[in-house]
């Protein structure tokens, strides 16, 4: 089962690792002529109603594996509205083929009935794909009230077009037109919302590779972008807590949650090294603490500012000692909110009961002294992970050469990075990172892609200056390496 939003980032997951959505197209088209071929014998009568997007595109593609039918295209629109160059393509490879096809640019003229006045065996529906919001609108409506009019056996692309994939229903409400389709042709993997339709579903198997699903790629970047309509603070107030022993560990943390997204970044640390932390730059909110290390004492006045947040990124620079161990203690067992823990205060996750969401970044030591396990096989090492993530009831980030993303259910890897970000720093910057993703998105998705883009800034520090590479070279990279192209 997949949704509509992973589907899109695996489809160009899979471009990225050398499967274009060219070649995923005519896979996708072959397969709904292999569904026409099952319900009707050759000579029969069928239309394709396409829309002009790569749905639609699909469709165009069948056309051409269905030579021994008698295929008429319509197109609802002008051609040179078709919205994606491999749909348009095939769109053109249509005239060179001989198939019949004709232009609907008025829902007045519609009709599935040929010249001769008799009605197709078979429609397929490749009006709309999945993502669709709200109902139907011209010529589309026109086009399903019709399809919905006729005897003809009906095929729909992906999703009957009208309904939403995810949920089975219109998202234009109840009483809102959708094709009613008898067979879906849907493509990798089945959408939540197929089973409640009262149609045969066929999942058809298009070579998308399953690591453009198990391996984080540009495809898990998209929709993270800013509401163009959005105000200061609306995509994310991040809090870090740490230092004393340390201050770059803080300031680095909240640097690269800047540069991931967070529109304010608050570092809470002892007074002994706020000026300093707040000597790094002005875009940093500095609120200094009593002392030089953080301590049980600090624990209302950090909860009071995590109230203030939207996450809370607990542990650079935080340092070890009694003292650290029982603000994490404390501040956990009663915090309720969303944080990503990193560092020193790891050690203390697996021995408290918080009702908190909690990302957890570790290395592979750091994990063992969690309590969890680790093995040089990546596939044993990700299960381990996840059976670990499930025992704690948190999100776990394992880095590595190859890092694992778990929750108990899902399991994510990525490979970007490199052995120069084993430099001090670098671990900061992804909890930094992590923690602005987690203000926008759920923790799962959040650390996968963080530990994507963290590598990606990495790769792009490393071609500039090799294996002397050092942790401030990531954060102003980060904003490169969150583009989905």
């Amino acid at each position: 089962m997949i949704t509509t939003d992973r589907m899109a980032a695996v489809d160009a997951n899979a471009a990225a690792l050398g499967v274009p959505r060219k070649q995923l197209m005519e896979s996708s088209g072959n397969a709904v002529a292999r569904e026409v071929r099952a319900v009707a014998q050759p000579g029969a009568a069928v239309a394709l109603v396409c829309g002009r997007g790569n749905n639609g595109g699909d469709a165009l593609v069948a056309a051409r594996f269905l030579d021994e039918y008698d295929v008429a295209v319509h197109l609802l629109g002008r051609p040179e509205t078709i919205r994606t160059d491999i749909a348009r393509e095939n769109w053109a490879a249509l005239a060179h083929a001989d198939v019949p096809t004709e232009t609907v640019t008025d829902s007045r003229d519609f009709a599935l009935a040929g010249p001769d006045g008799d009605a197709p065996d078979v429609v397929v529906d490749a009006m709309l794909g999945s993502g669709i919001a709200g109902g139907l609108r011209e010529p589309e409506r026109t086009a399903a009230e019709a399809i919905n009019a006729t005897d003809a056996t009906a095929i729909a692309v992906d999703v009957p077009s009208g309904i939403d994939a995810d949920t089975g229903e219109p998202p234009g409400g109840s009483g809102s037109t959708a094709v009613e389709a008898d067979r879906v042709v849907t493509f990798h993997d089945e959408k939540p919302g197929l089973g409640s339709l009262d149609a045969a579903v066929t999942v058809a198997d298009i070579g998308i590779p399953a690591a453009a699903e198990r391996y984080t790629g540009p495809g898990d970047l998209l929709g993270l972008g800013r509401d163009p309509g959005s105000h200061k603070g609306d995509n994310g107030e991040v809090l870090v807590v740490g230092g004393g022993p340390y201050t770059g560990a803080p300031t680095l943390s909240a640097l690269a949650a800047l540069r991931a997204g967070a529109d304010l970044v608050r570092v809470a640390c002892p007074e002994s090294v706020a000026g300093a932390v707040q000597g790094f730059s002005p875009n940093l909110i500095v609120r200094p603490l009593p002392g030089d290390r953080v301590g049980p004492a600090h624990v209302e006045r950090v909860a009071s500012l995590a109230a203030e947040n939207d996450v809370v990124v607990l542990g650079p620079g935080l340092g070890g000692g009694d003292g650290a161990e029982a603000f994490v203690r404390e501040f956990l067992t009663a915090f309720e909110g969303r944080a990503v823990v990193d560092a020193d205060a790891l050690r203390i996750v697996p021995d408290v009961d918080t009702d908190a969401e909690l990302v957890c970044t570790p290395h592979q030591g750091e994990l063992v002294g969690m309590g969890g396990e680790t093995a040089s096989d990546p596939d044993e090492r990700a299960e381990l992970v996840r059976e670990f993530a499930a025992d704690l009831g948190h999100t776990l980030l394992v880095k590595g050469a190859v890092d694992v993303v778990a929750d108990g259910g899902g399991v994510r890897l990525n490979r970007t990075g490199n052995p120069g970000m084993t430099v001090g720093g670098t671990g900061d910057v992804l909890a930094g990172t992590v923690g602005a993703l987690a203000a926008a998105t759920d923790p799962f998705r959040a650390a996968a892609v963080g530990a994507y883009v963290v590598g990606r800034a990495g790769d792009a520090a490393a071609e500039a200056n090799g294996a002397g590479l050092v942790a401030t070279d990531l954060p102003d990279r980060l904003p490169e390496a969150m583009r989905d192209e």
